[in-house]
């Protein structure tokens, strides 16, 4: 088979899978606090990989093959935290394609038993600043293909319709109280995410405004402010799967209406509540989007504005267990989640408030 002919055949293969595969559910949840407002997740996890990644790395691989970057045979290289190579694991195997993910060292046992069920490799790196050189070097030396999502995740996506996950979230709504939202609340990573809702909603003519949600260690809330693209920290995010140590190319500021800074301790402690009251366990980076729905509740409360709210519930909470759901693992990194905890279930059932967090809304937004 030649390359072309292998090339229509790998598509094939990816479409054929997603007609598989059906929508991800969109769960309501009652904030007591806020009557007027409907809250609800858009579950990721229900993906066939666990995660909201599954979506761009389906658009990386068909943005790759269309490009003519893949061959028959060569190997695929992605930088990632985590759920991104697990997803893009799982579509080189269907391709029968090597896969080598460059992941940092602190990376969940659960995510790297994920990978390598998928035929994947784990090169484990200590410095997570340099996931993206080293990508690059195994590429290089491999004569294979660098992935890139923080570079490409916000062109591979179809922002207009092809079923992304803004589309599917409007006809999800469409029954609903208040069926056009009054915020869409994400949290980047590449940035993708944000990019293509973002860009839907305008390209839809909505009134819908986007919430960006950066954890603590991470630039963009700062690049966002500042629009200075060499910002950098010495350390990765605390929060897998959000924030990002350097400006990353996917991050578009202009189709962000709002972004907000949360500390990791008050993710977790989110993050544990939410578990509660969905009866199962989901991933850090929801607990950082459900802070961020709750401070546009109170906003909007005490704007007397009635609407709803629609965040993005990334992955479960199973490949996090030896981690943010293990007692040991939080007392060795000193972190008290009680307080903050009760803290967040006042602020959803009560009406209390959070703790002050770094809020930036941007000029044009109304």
């Amino acid at each position: 088979m030649n390359t072309r002919n292998w090339v229509i055949h790998a598509i094939r293969k990816i479409e054929a899978d997603f007609n598989r595969s059906a929508d991800t559910h969109l769960i309501a949840l009652s904030l007591p606090a806020y009557p007027d407002i409907d809250l609800y997740f858009k579950d990721e996890s229900s993906h066939p990989t666990g995660s909201l990644k599954h979506r761009l790395a389906r658009s990386l691989f068909l943005y790759a093959l269309s490009n003519g970057w893949l061959k028959p045979g060569g190997t695929v290289i992605e930088a990632s935290s985590g759920s991104t190579a697990v997803s893009e694991a799982y579509f080189a195997r269907l391709l029968g394609l090597p896969f080598i993910a460059v992941m940092p060292a602190t990376t969940s046992p659960e995510k790297i038993a994920a990978i390598e069920f998928y035929g994947g490799r784990c090169h484990l790196v200590d410095d997570p600043t340099t996931l993206h050189s080293e990508s690059a070097r195994l590429a290089r030396e491999t004569g294979g293909h660098f992935m890139d999502q923080f570079t490409y995740a916000e062109r591979a996506t179809d922002w207009r319709s092809n079923n992304n996950i803004a589309e599917s979230m409007f006809g999800q709504m469409a029954l609903e109280p208040h069926p056009i939202p009054s915020w869409i609340v994400t949290s980047p990573g590449t940035g993708g995410t944000s990019a293509t809702i973002g860009r839907y909603v305008r390209y839809r003519q909505h009134a819908t405004r986007v919430l960006c949600v950066d954890p603590q260690h991470s630039v963009f809330f700062d690049y966002y402010r500042s629009r200075d693209s060499s910002l950098t920290l010495p350390c990765g995010s605390g929060i897998e799967g959000i924030g990002r140590p350097r400006v990353e190319p996917s991050f578009i500021p202009d189709v962000v209406d709002a972004m907000l800074k949360v500390p990791d301790a008050l993710s977790l402690a989110a993050m544990h509540y939410l578990a509660q009251r969905l009866g199962r366990r989901v991933g850090g980076s929801t607990g950082t989007n459900f802070i961020g729905a709750l401070f546009l509740a109170r906003q909007m409360r005490e704007r007397e504005e009635a609407g709803s709210i629609v965040a993005i519930l990334c992955d479960g909470g199973e490949r996090y267990a030896h981690s943010y759901y293990n007692d040991a693992w939080l007392a060795q990194n000193g972190l008290d989640l009680a307080p903050l905890q009760a803290q967040v279930r006042a602020s959803a059932e009560q009406g209390g408030s959070l703790p002050d967090l770094p809020f930036m809304l941007s000029a044009d937004t109304p």
